[in-house]
């Protein structure tokens, strides 16, 4: 699904973003409800952010890539924790990116997450690569989820990967 974003585009960096596990709906401008094999998933862009909601049967995860006034998390490279019954593992790189890569990239980003049936975009006005863009999957016992925030005044992407599901037994 795209979108464009009732929001105007601010100068946000790359470098501003954050991480957090556990907060609470953060006011959406976008959101797709997912059922993926059990598990119900809120996907949500929150601006040049994004926030996602997974509730199954061994838990609820909450996790949120923004820029969060007065965290002192910054977007970290990987992380795995133990979330109740499930394993949690993120991970985030930023690609700097020559102005004609970045509208290349931008475009292939945007038509994959539009095309896909679990996908979410949104594209800012006035800056056709200003985006946000999620998209999730269930694997067995996980649940996938990838997402990409561009910026491009500073050439910068933003991916994250996230896994959330069962302990290995």
């Amino acid at each position: 699904m795209l979108t464009t974003l009732n929001t105007s585009y601010t100068d946000t960096r790359a470098t501003d973003l954050a991480w957090a596990l556990g907060r609470e709906p953060l006011p959406a401008l976008a959101t797709l409800d997912l059922e993926l094999s059990g598990a119900k998933m809120q996907l949500r862009l929150l601006g040049a952010s994004h926030q996602v909601l997974l509730e199954e049967a061994r838990g609820v995860c909450s996790e949120t890539v923004a820029c969060i006034p007065g965290s002192s998390t910054s977007l970290p490279l990987g992380v795995a924790k133990r979330l109740g019954e499930w394993e949690y593992e993120f991970a985030a790189c930023v690609e700097t990116l020559s102005p004609g890569q970045f509208a290349g990239r931008a475009q292939e980003l945007i038509a994959l997450v539009t095309d896909h049936p679990n996908g979410l975009a949104g594209v800012f006005p006035g800056s056709p690569h200003a985006f946000t863009a999620m998209l999730a999957q269930r694997v067995d016992e996980h649940v996938h989820w990838r997402t990409w925030h561009a910026y491009p005044q500073e050439g910068q992407l933003v991916a994250t990967r996230t896994r959330v599901g069962g302990r290995p037994r």
